[in-house]
């Protein structure tokens, strides 16, 4: 027997396990201060009510004989698919329902993508970044390069035509950094990797945070991306899915590599390693595509945002540069006084008993930023606003 030694260069803890013990850590020895929390990316309201309705309902269909479930297709059923493509036509985007793969969050599809590349391919990802890109190719031996995000590029780097990748990833509304490309931006991307014979995998999974209709909330809504991207959603931070967990994503059929569609690749691989979303799931999930699933659900994220301007106003008033807040969950900004990230984490912890999360958990140019998350009640969140405020 031997192990994947590629393993063997992960970093030894996970960004948010090393997080939660100096957490743990700390409300052990201070147990009567209150921890405000804005550092995981968990979403705290509950599900909304149309969903709620269309769980219970499915649930009592599989206690009885005739509406009972067994194995579903493994690529999704048809009503939710159906209400997915009917959600970007609403966008103006043309979807067929077999582009359209059922999973159970972006990132789990995010991590299984990478089973019908080869391990020689080239791999690009911004600097800083979601961590889950960087180990997954880790994990299977890929080179990776990076592109870097910094405060020069509004934390959106452009293609260099001196680097040569083969898969892309991409992520707009940006995790950690909240900053989203604008149709020109994603353009130039989708150009480069036309005439690099790459593959963009787009993480779209905070899409329903974007407000300016001026912004693409989808890759395919750039000319020429169906030849060169896939799309990766999750209903997690839409509608607060985290722990139900469903999400999809839409391979397009005009993809192909070497005459072979990717679409009936990534089916194949569907159908060999994937059992499939629960229909009580995809009945959830297909009410959050209804006219009231999508009402309801905007007033959680409209609660959300109001909560990522309460955090920006209070940079802005310290004057600290910031990106996100606004098409965004996520509020990324400089450290104060120039620390570096995971002393300011220590520093925010210690006096404020706030959590946030270390720019440099998400790569070298996060070094001496910080990212704080709306993900939290509102009481909570004018309380770090407040003690944001009170740090000298």
């Amino acid at each position: 027997m031997k192990i994947n030694e590629n393993y063997r260069n992960l970093n030894e803890n996970y960004l948010f396990a090393t997080i939660a013990k100096k957490v743990k850590e700390y409300k052990a020895a201070h147990p009567e201060k209150e921890i405000i929390r804005l550092g995981i990316g968990d979403v705290t309201l509950p599900l909304a009510k149309s969903v709620v309705a269309a769980l219970k309902k499915a649930s009592g269909e599989m206690g009885e004989k005739e509406t009972f479930r067994g194995y579903d297709d493994e690529q999704g059923y048809p009503f939710l698919k159906e209400a997915i493509r009917g959600y970007y036509g609403a966008k103006g985007v043309s979807a067929d329902v077999s582009e359209i793969f059922i999973g159970d969050g972006a990132k789990s599809d995010l991590s299984n993508i990478l089973d019908i590349f080869g391990t020689d391919n080239a791999v690009l990802v911004p600097n800083p970044v979601y961590p889950v890109y960087v180990d997954t190719n880790v994990m299977d031996g890929r080179k990776i390069s990076y592109m870097n995000a910094s405060k020069e590029n509004g934390f959106l780097p452009l293609p260099d035509k001196n680097v040569k990748a083969d898969i892309i990833y991409l992520c707009s509304p940006n995790n950690p950094t909240g900053a989203v490309y604008g149709r020109e931006g994603l353009k130039l991307w989708v150009d480069y990797a036309l005439k690099n014979k790459a593959v963009i995998l787009f993480d779209a999974a905070y899409e329903c945070f974007i407000s300016d209709k001026n912004l693409p909330a989808s890759i395919f809504e750039i000319e020429g991306a169906r030849e060169c991207a896939i799309e990766f959603c999750s209903l997690s931070k839409t509608a607060g899915f985290t722990g139900v967990r469903c999400g999809y994503t839409v391979v397009p059929n005009e993809l192909i590599s070497n005459g072979i569609k990717l679409n009936a690749l990534w089916r194949r691989r569907q159908a060999t390693k994937f059992n499939g979303v629960s229909y009580i799931v995809q009945r959830g999930a297909e009410a959050v595509f209804s006219k009231e699933g999508l009402a309801e659900i905007r007033e959680n994220i409209k609660y959300y945002m109001n909560n990522a301007g309460l955090i920006g106003a209070a940079l802005n008033k310290k004057g600290v540069y910031y990106t996100g807040g606004i098409n965004s969950p996520y509020i990324w900004f400089e450290c104060f006084d120039k620390m570096e990230s995971w002393a300011f984490f220590d520093y925010l912890l210690e006096n404020f008993a706030l959590v946030g999360t270390p720019g440099a958990g998400f790569g070298e140019a996060g070094k001496n930023f910080f990212r704080l998350t709306a993900f939290n009640s509102l009481e909570n969140t004018k309380l770090a606003a407040d003690r944001l405020l009170n740090i000298k």
